[in-house]
């Protein structure tokens, strides 16, 4: 008899595929409670959306981690995705009106030229590393020009952004303070700079910025809420992007017809990007506090548990998506889960794309063909993202 399911969102064994388990607990258990680590999981893709939407039961301002929310730490202001209403509509909508679609449409041609400038020089080469090489540095680029981050410290923000985030064992962190985390020490010093030295970029924009804040105050951001603010930007712009571009030539490497496809006409660039999103979700799980009792597939969850929302399979629902298990860059989408759903639907969802987009127009240029090289591959073992730290591949 085979046992019953079993999900460990820290086990890197079953990191190292979850499609299979996933699949048993939206077929057996699609409320799934772990006693190890005391959360309950939605795996199907109606349930996961519900919750997602449902910000009045499951709530984020405790926390979107499993370890975040079991530690009780208090929660930054102005990280938004921390925030609850009637806060969060505050929060959200001036960080809406500083990252408008506009600005955003006017970075292409830069993430164009990033993307030039790291590709170029492998002209010649018999080797891409599509992390090392372009999705760990474009990403960092974009959101450093946004921030005003000098060039010559962004690796090294990046790099201490990686540690903080990186799983050292297959079980539960200690939680880190939040501060820790989000490494506030390291945009201290550019904050108070910008406060005396103004530019045109994000980091002025919400400096100067004027809200009306959910106590009816009018007033700016302090210069906690900004840094909070900084290094939610500099953490999510960077990580998930990074991942999608990793996964993308994965896919892509396994499904050489359609990469060639590509190749031939990238107009159907865009539409392979929302199915790798998809097919492989950046941000595989949602951790949510819940604030009052629910039932789900007659089980009661009690106030005060953790729910585990796990957006990645409620991708591959076979009851949401036909074959869910392929990958076909001609699926029609109608939306995924994979930027979240709800208040908490991802700001920077039109800027991943975009980089993506670009990176995968100029990549396609050059290199129509290539094989990722599983074996000397890295996979990058953290708790919020899932994805590579390198993922070579031989050209042509």
């Amino acid at each position: 008899m085979q046992p019953d399911p079993y999900y460990d969102p820290y086990d890197f064994e079953i990191d190292e595929d979850p499609y299979p388990v996933w699949k048993r607990l939206r077929d057996e258990a699609p409320l799934y409670y772990n006693e190890k680590y005391d959360f309950y999981a939605l795996s199907r893709f109606d349930d996961v959306e519900a919750g997602l939407k449902d910000f009045g039961r499951f709530q984020s301002g405790r926390g979107t981690l499993l370890e975040l929310i079991k530690s009780g730490a208090t929660m930054p202001k102005g990280m938004v995705i921390f925030e609850d209403p009637p806060s969060h509509q505050c929060y959200r909508g001036l960080l809406s009106r500083v990252f408008t679609p506009r600005r955003v449409a006017e970075l292409e041609p830069q993430i164009r030229k990033y993307c030039v400038d790291a590709l170029d020089p492998l002209a010649d080469a018999k080797e891409i590393d599509f992390v090392a090489d372009l999705g760990a540095k474009m990403p960092m680029r974009v959101i450093g020009m946004l921030l005003g981050i000098p060039e010559d410290d962004q690796q090294r923000i990046r790099d201490r952004i990686d540690s903080g985030l990186r799983l050292e064992s297959g079980e539960m962190p200690a939680p880190r303070e939040l501060a820790d985390a989000a490494h506030a020490g390291d945009f201290a010093a550019y904050v108070d700079w910008r406060v005396e030295n103004p530019s045109d970029d994000l980091m002025t924009a919400l400096l100067q910025a004027e809200f009306e804040d959910h106590t009816g105050v009018r007033r700016r951001l302090t210069r906690d809420e900004v840094l909070a603010y900084v290094g939610l930007l500099a953490g999510a712009g960077n990580e998930t992007t990074t991942k999608l571009i990793g996964w993308t030539a994965k896919l892509l490497s396994e499904n050489s017809d359609q990469r060639r496809e590509l190749a031939n006409d990238p107009s159907l660039i865009p539409n392979a990007i929302e199915e790798a999103l998809r097919y492989e979700a950046p941000s595989p799980t949602q951790a949510r506090y819940v604030a009052e009792t629910a039932v789900f597939h007659g089980t009661t969850v009690p106030q005060g548990s953790v729910m585990l929302l796990l957006n990645a399979s409620a991708n591959r629902d076979e009851r949401r998506f036909e074959d869910a298990d392929r990958f076909d860059i001609h699926r029609h989408i109608d939306h995924h889960l994979s930027f979240g759903y709800g208040i908490h639907f991802c700001l920077g969802a039109s800027l991943a794309r975009m980089e993506a987009r670009v990176a995968y127009e100029e990549v396609l240029k050059r290199f129509p063909d290539w094989t990722v090289d599983l074996e000397r591959a890295v996979r990058a073992r953290t708790s919020t993202v899932r994805g590579w730290d390198s993922l070579p591949a031989a050209i042509g």
